[in-house]
């Protein structure tokens, strides 16, 4: 009943603001948002998801605090040689980082940890173009820079460089990607920072849906690929 009711409020809460008629052109205030009752949300309140039920994640730092908690929905990007069977080689990823904390305050308190940690197997089976004019400020954008490095711009939140600290693979029952449909969920990542950061040091990425590459190139041309997936980002400084 707790899952069921649980998954019911995950729903509500992305449906209310994705498809709210808010328009993004209107102004946004800086992060952190002000919550309803006019208070910053505290967001070391919240615990980032580090174990998949039979692997952890290592702690963050413990003279770190949590800067930032987004929903990244974008795509995991492969590339394919010509008439390989082999695995498709992955080459980055591209994602849009939507600001959790815009929906923390209209979550039920005693259950909005649980309720956040849902939301990501309904976020990647919307289409990119509607998370992109949905009523979610998007604080930050995810790419990997010329040089193939993993890079989080969050603008005046900070600027994060990384390499991988730790991964272990999603939990066993971890959303296969839209409408549960795909190859499976990425791993969860530890990521440090790399000369270039500004003010953020650490990010995990955890609750993953989608995002895994099929097993075999199949052949063909040169080709590549693109999964979608969504995935919480924990922004530490």
């Amino acid at each position: 009943m707790t899952s069921l009711r649980s998954s019911f409020f995950a729903i509500l809460a992305l449906l209310c603001l994705v498809f709210s008629t808010e328009a993004r052109s209107i102004p946004r205030p800086p992060f952190p948002l002000e919550s309803r009752n006019g208070k910053s949300t505290n967001l070391n309140k919240y615990q980032v998801p580090l174990s998949n039920g039979s692997a952890s994640l290592p702690s963050p730092a413990a003279n770190l605090t949590i800067k930032a908690i987004t929903l990244g929905r974008g795509t995991q990007n492969y590339t394919c040689t010509a008439n390989s069977t082999a695995a498709p080689t992955a080459v980055g990823a591209k994602a849009d980082l939507l600001d959790a904390s815009a929906i923390l305050p209209f979550l039920p308190p005693a259950a909005s940890q649980d309720i956040l940690n849902l939301i990501t197997e309904y976020l990647v089976s919307f289409d990119l173009s509607v998370i992109e004019t949905s009523a979610i400020p998007i604080l930050g954008h995810h790419f990997f820079d010329a040089a193939g490095v993993p890079t989080f711009d969050l603008g005046s939140t900070g600027l994060l460089k990384a390499k991988k600290l730790a991964n272990i693979a999603a939990p066993a029952t971890a959303c296969k990607g839209a409408s549960g449909k795909g190859d499976g969920a990425v791993d969860w990542l530890a990521l440090t920072d790399v000369p270039g950061s500004t003010n953020l040091k650490e990010v995990y990425r955890v609750e993953t849906a989608g995002g895994k590459a099929p097993a075999s190139c199949g052949g063909g041309p040169d080709h590549h690929i693109e999964v979608q997936y969504s995935a919480q980002y924990w922004f530490f400084g």
